[in-house]
């Protein structure tokens, strides 16, 4: 992962891997707030270093929101090129637990406009211990 300023790749795999049970086992406790929102701020903002620009919006609420990959600039309204998930979700394909084009086609994630899949070029992250 590319380093940002606030995100150190260090910090964003220790907090993703402290949830990493609860990614893999849909069995295992939640993780406390503070852990989940930890792992999926520092992910996001790690995606968004790795592909700057301002095209894609990607939103996990409640927790984040940011913009990244290349091109045209969105500045006012809703944007055209719109990803967003829950929080679970959003680790399990940042740590490749579940593809982008499988997320997209159940439900899981919504993806419009026609740049938003491109998202999926950066997609995982990282990867769990075992994977």
């Amino acid at each position: 992962m590319a380093r940002r300023s606030g995100t150190d790749p260090a910090e964003v795999r220790a907090a993703v891997l402290a949830v990493g049970d609860w990614l893999t086992d849909e069995a295992a406790p939640a993780p406390a707030r503070a852990e989940l929102a930890a792992a999926v701020r520092g992910s996001a903002r790690a995606l968004a270093a790795a592909a700057p620009g301002h095209s894609v919006e990607v939103r996990v609420p409640p927790f984040v929101a940011v913009q990244c990959v290349e091109g045209p600039r969105h500045t006012r309204g809703t944007p055209p090129n719109v990803v967003e998930t829950d929080p679970r979700t959003w680790l399990r394909l940042v740590t490749g637990e579940t593809a982008l084009a499988d997320a997209i086609e159940s439900g899981a994630v919504s993806a419009s406009g026609s740049r938003a899949t491109e998202i999926g070029h950066w997609l995982p992250l990282l990867r769990l211990p075992g994977a």
